[in-house]
């Protein structure tokens, strides 16, 4: 009998309260793989603004030695 029991559950159809729990659930994990993202770009913003400085250093160095 809890087989048939286990099965029936499994095939009912959701409540609308489980459909919504189910998409509030998938909207924070999307919103913190977005996050993620975000973070990520916000350093390879920081990563190439210090190596363009670096270079322009490197490029103002080697042609005041030229000179």
């Amino acid at each position: 009998m809890k087989l048939l029991q286990l099965m029936q559950e499994k095939l009912r159809e959701p409540t609308p309260l489980e459909v919504v729990s189910r998409e509030l659930a998938e909207a924070q994990l999307e919103m913190l793989q977005a996050e993620t993202a975000v973070d990520y770009a916000e350093s390879i913003v920081m990563y190439n603004k210090v190596r363009i400085e670096r270079l322009n250093d490197h490029i103002a160095k080697f042609s005041g030695e030229k000179k």
